[in-house]
């Protein structure tokens, strides 16, 4: 399938009715406490098409940052008050982090919002982006920047489940090898919830 193809299949399944996903999503029997509030997040999904290929770029975090150090991640962050929406949230988190500048991402809509163990309600926001994309990395926040094939991240038979101990508990997770990248937790679980749209 060619990449406007792709695109346009990918668009046409957003309408399609997807549960939330969750951090929690392979471990039923764990209950979040009750009464704990959620703050809003937003990611960038960007889908970069080169030709007819279509890449997924993702970030590698900072080793110095508190939290998550040296994960692969979507560029974004939490919601600001000053931001108008998600949409707006993931755009302008995506221009500090990685210099994409907003006018060059076609928005397609958004994947259901994922809730993460550390009591965030994350909106995966995808975007296409046409355009020469030259990275400039976020000192401080980002090591790393690098994109990975469509098809790669889109191929149920990639992602493997894995297990560890979290808090005296065994948690189960999604994960996604790609080369030297450990693709895990809510960015894999978010990749995973894109290719359940692709391959339906």
């Amino acid at each position: 399938m060619d990449a406007h193809n792709a695109v346009a299949k990918l668009q046409a399944s957003l309408g399609r009715p997807l549960g939330a996903s969750s951090d929690f999503d392979l471990n039923p029997e764990y209950q979040p406490p009750a009464g704990r509030i959620l703050r809003p997040a937003a990611v960038l999904v960007p889908l970069w098409v080169r030709g007819d290929v279509i890449r997924v770029i993702l970030t590698k975090r900072s080793s110095r940052l508190k939290h998550h150090p040296g994960q692969i991640a979507f560029p974004g962050g939490k919601v600001d008050a000053e931001d108008a929406s998600a949409e707006a949230a993931a755009l302008r988190e995506s221009w500090e982090e990685i210099g994409l500048n907003p006018g060059d991402v076609e928005v397609l809509g958004q994947l259901p919002a994922h809730e993460t163990v550390t009591n965030f309600r994350v909106t995966p926001v995808l975007g296409v982006i046409r355009t020469e994309f030259v990275a400039r990395r976020a000192d401080g926040e980002v090591e790393e920047i690098f994109d990975v094939p469509f098809s790669h991240v889109t191929n149920p038979a990639r992602f493997v489940i894995e297990r560890r101990r979290w808090r005296g508990d065994w948690r189960n997770y999604y994960t996604l090898p790609y080369g030297p990248y450990y693709i895990w937790g809510a960015t894999a679980r978010i990749l995973h919830a894109l290719a359940q749209r692709v391959v339906e």
